[in-house]
């Protein structure tokens, strides 16, 4: 069982890792650390993916009325989405401690998906600073890339192994964890169309874009959900990004649609889009924030250069 210790000072975070083999170990894990939280009283928050919800309810028996339930993989499509919840239920319970299971990274992720849910796991430690919460993260270490594993311990102050917590050696800081996963993106397949923009020229943008939507298989309403996020994202570069930037329109071998904005824009905040902003915020992420809320997944890497933001959206 895992038990939730005592903080080490008011306000202090608990992000430990745990590495489980087999449903036996995961049910233990995770089971220990919803009942400890329980008992004491304290509100708990489980996301993770949907078929672990059935068996994890079922081996908590009546204490299972007590806990949320989210799945991950709705969640968590977007792994951009995912911190905004957690901080979400934890304002929720403001004055008590918050216990949360978060398990972002499952075997059949995506490459790109599992390297911006290692940025979230980093992000984790840098929003939830001073806060009196705990986030145990499950990680499939059989059926898991060995890569994916040595990054969860650098992402955790602390991994939990065989029912024992230890320090991670590995741990590192949020910021260059950060930068480790701004690798380059791919260069999309031949049959991309692109449009550049200045000023004044943002309806034009939107126009181009549902246009070239029409072409695609999405349902009207993610079509729509297209145009807001790839507005949303050229309205940014019009205000923030130098007032021009490049529009790039593709489709994928999985019938994703994918837009690309690049601008001469820097992202100051590494939290930008992935907090909710406050209902007075003007130039708080507001943008950045539905983008992530309109799309299967997003992208985003910063050079010297200029800032790229790639937006993926499927039909479901």
């Amino acid at each position: 069982m895992i038990t939730v210790p005592a903080a080490d000072a008011p306000g202090a975070f608990h992000h430990p890792a745990l590495f489980y083999q087999g449903p036996d170990e995961y049910l233990a894990g995770v089971g220990g650390f919803v009942r400890t939280a329980l008992e004491a009283d304290e509100p708990v928050l489980v996301a993770v993916p949907g078929p672990r919800l059935g068996p994890l309810r079922e081996s908590l028996g009546g204490a299972a009325s007590g806990v949320e339930y989210v799945d991950m993989t709705r969640l968590g499509r977007n792994p951009g989405r995912i911190l905004a919840a957690l901080r979400d239920f934890a304002e929720r319970h403001a004055g008590r401690p918050a216990r949360i299971v978060g398990e972002p990274i499952w075997p059949g992720r995506t490459e790109a998906e599992v390297l911006e849910a290692t940025r979230h796991e980093a992000l984790i430690n840098t929003a939830f600073a001073g806060r009196d919460a705990s986030v145990l993260c499950p990680y499939d270490v059989a059926g898991l890339a060995a890569t994916v594993v040595a990054d969860a311990r650098r992402t955790h102050p602390t991994v939990v192994e065989k029912g024992r917590e230890l320090v991670s050696p590995a741990y590192t800081d949020a910021s260059v964890v950060s930068g480790d996963c701004d690798v380059p993106l791919p260069e999309p397949a031949p049959g991309a169309v692109s449009l550049d923009y200045a000023r004044g020229e943002l309806a034009r943008v939107r126009e181009f874009t549902e246009a070239w939507a029409l072409g695609t298989h999405l349902a009207p309403a993610r079509r729509g959900d297209l145009v807001l996020a790839v507005s949303e994202a050229a309205a940014n570069s019009l205000s923030h990004g130098g007032g021009h930037g490049t529009l790039r329109l593709w489709t994928t071998a999985e019938l994703d649609v994918v837009a690309e904005v690049r601008d001469g824009g820097h992202l100051a905040d590494p939290l930008a889009g992935r907090r909710r902003p406050a209902l007075a915020s003007v130039n708080g992420g507001r943008g950045l924030w539905m983008i992530h809320q309109l799309c299967d997944l997003v992208e985003i890497r910063a050079t010297c250069s200029g800032l790229t933001l790639r937006m993926r959206v499927a039909d479901f």
